[in-house]
């Protein structure tokens, strides 16, 4: 079963490298690069890890399902006002 994650979208949000998350939950840059793209699973640990530096429950950064898009998001999120 794939996992979905949304590790860039918070990176990118915070202005956080690959490197710096990477020294942050201890893991090799290119660790990340591989979560991020799909290729590699994290382990419970790790996951968490990622979930605590970004201060958000692991389910806002991995799931079975895939993430709706942020634009979709967004939409939903101005129809509701």
């Amino acid at each position: 079963m794939d996992i979905n994650n949304r590790i860039a979208l918070f990176r990118a949000e915070r202005g956080t490298s690959r490197r710096e998350l990477a020294d942050a939950v201890g893991v090799n840059p290119q660790t990340i690069g591989y979560l991020e793209r799909g290729d590699y699973k994290p382990s419970l640990e790790l996951a968490m890890k990622i979930a605590a530096y970004f201060d958000v429950a692991v389910e806002h950064l991995f799931s079975f399902q895939p993430f709706p898009s942020v634009a979709i998001a967004l939409r939903r999120a101005d129809a509701a006002e």
